[in-house]
């Protein structure tokens, strides 16, 4: 594992800030239109790679939410009669505008989050695409017609938006997941609030900066506002308020648990993405040197600060050997630095608590008896860099269960895909997973009833890097939500059954006679 010694200068950061719009310290509450002076505390953003500030945000106060959800409200009685492809039209734009500020929309993710400059890029990529998608559902939101078994009666079902939403969303996809929810609950009808993670607040105020021109353009200022916190209070705040009938949240399954709670206590509708302990199952027929890249790239890219990040290898006996020993060299040519350095493969963790979270793992895993194969140790120097981990474990530690944010790959042999998939279904949480593998049979059964019970199953392909065609979502303690594509859209309006008489008669249903 090589380290790179490249700085950015304090000149280059602030010539992509710049860029965005940003300068000094930023307003951290937007509505109808930004908040000069919000009231709230003020948030410095770290640069993961050196520890240093990048700028600093005026949080929002309480007073500033309540306006904030009020300009949503007031903005929803026009923007839900608007026609849904007109609505459309508007996202579309919203699209072209992340097109044409790209660049230091992906350069400011890979300073504040910390993810390489391709990663960073394709985030926005994913915002961009989720537009062009979200275009086309704007005309087909569709309901279904039925028969009638009373005669002269026509029976149909369809949609209506929900109203003023919320969005939280976490530090390590601060852009795309954002845009997965906005995109499509926009061309629903709703409007809607986002409080973002504290931990990269200055892409939220670039993007918020974009969305807000684009709409006030279009005289639907306050459609898509936003409220920064320096701590979880506004989070809870908007988990409780009945004002917003659906809280979407992207998180720590402790956080959906305590989300799920509340919003479910006032009938609220919740949509969860939390945690993941995604596992790659490699059979004896796999092409090695496909599972091999698919794997590093789970577990290391994002630094292991996905949720879709793969953390736990099932390898047939056969192949153990050779696997590990692909893996170890691998691992060994991972350029670790500063995430626009050209070249670097794995930038920092996101935090200080990020590294010591790390570090006590890896300790935990070799005292339940794991074998530490390569890496464990934070590097020395600026910032919060470690590096990528490889434990071997021949049966399943307890750490296994837990999901850890952090490059750390724990890997152990099995004798059967029956086995495999039972280790890889055992644990709490049920996001992503995947099978290596040239049999067809194997296949078929991992993607069956009997196989994977996760949200995600793929085949000859890692974990990570899921397109936004597909429903993103999974199971058991990742929450049961979906986003994205399909007919996730459906989780961000209110199904209405409609029945109409044009007879003469007024028959019962089930031939039930009242008069």
């Amino acid at each position: 594992m090589a380290q790179s010694a490249v700085k950015f200068s304090q000149t280059e950061v602030q010539s992509i800030l710049k860029q965005l719009g940003i300068d000094g310290k930023n307003s951290g509450a937007c509505g109808a239109g930004w908040m000069g002076k919000p009231g709230g505390a003020t948030l410095v953003s770290l640069n993961p790679s050196d520890g240093q500030a990048l700028g600093e945000i005026v949080c929002a106060s309480n007073d500033d939410y309540d306006r904030v959800v009020s300009d949503a409200q007031a903005a929803y009685v026009k923007w839900r009669s608007t026609p849904a492809p007109v609505r459309g039209e508007i996202v579309r734009q919203l699209g072209e505008e992340f097109r044409r500020y790209k660049e230091p929309l992906g350069k400011l993710i890979s300073l504040e989050m910390g993810k390489i400059l391709s990663e960073g890029l394709g985030e926005v990529q994913e915002a961009i695409d989720i537009c062009d998608f979200a275009v086309g559902l704007s005309r087909q939101l569709y309901g279904l017609t039925m028969h009638s078994e009373r005669p002269g009666h026509r029976m149909y079902e369809q949609w209506h938006p929900l109203g003023t939403i919320g969005i939280i969303t976490a530090f390590n996809f601060p852009c795309a997941v954002w845009a997965w929810n906005a995109a499509i609950a926009a061309v629903c009808g709703d409007t809607m609030v986002w409080k973002p993670s504290e931990k990269t607040p200055l892409i939220t105020v670039a993007m918020m900066k974009i969305v807000h021109k684009v709409l006030a353009d279009h005289g639907h200022a306050g459609v898509m506002g936003m409220v920064i916190s320096p701590d979880r209070s506004l989070g809870e705040r908007m988990a409780a308020d009945k004002r917003l009938p659906l809280i979407s949240a992207t998180g720590s399954t402790r956080m959906g648990r305590e989300v799920g709670r509340v919003v479910a206590e006032r009938f609220g509708k919740s949509l969860l993405e939390l945690g993941g302990n995604n596992a790659i199952i490699v059979m004896d027929d796999a092409d090695l040197d496909l599972a091999t890249r698919a794997i590093v790239f789970g577990a290391c890219g994002t630094t292991g600060q996905r949720c879709t990040t793969t953390r736990r290898i099932f390898v047939q006996e056969k192949l153990e050997k050779a696997l590990l020993e692909r893996l170890q060299k691998a691992y060994g040519s991972v350029k670790i630095g500063h995430p626009l350095e050209k070249g670097v493969l794995m930038g920092p963790l996101i935090d200080r608590a990020a590294v010591e979270a790390y570090k006590a793992a890896v300790a935990k895993a070799q005292k339940e008896g794991g074998k530490l194969l390569c890496g464990g140790k934070e590097l020395a120097g600026e910032g919060f860099f470690v590096e990528p981990t490889i434990i071997s474990a021949k049966n399943p530690l307890p750490i296994m269960q837990e999901e850890t944010f952090a490059p750390i790959l724990y890997v152990t042999p099995v004798r059967t895909l029956d086995e495999a998939i039972d280790l890889q279904n055992n644990v709490p949480q049920g996001l992503s997973s995947a099978v290596f593998t040239q049999s067809l049979k194997s296949a078929e059964k991992f993607l069956s009833t009997v196989g994977s019970d996760c949200g995600i199953a793929n085949v000859n392909i890692g974990t990570s890097g899921a397109e936004i065609g597909g429903a993103f979502g999974g199971e058991k303690e990742t929450g049961g939500g979906r986003e994205s594509g399909s007919d996730s859209w459906k989780a961000y309006m209110r199904r209405q059954t409609c029945t109409i008489n044009y007879s003469d008669a007024l028959p019962l249903a089930q031939g039930v006679e009242f008069l």
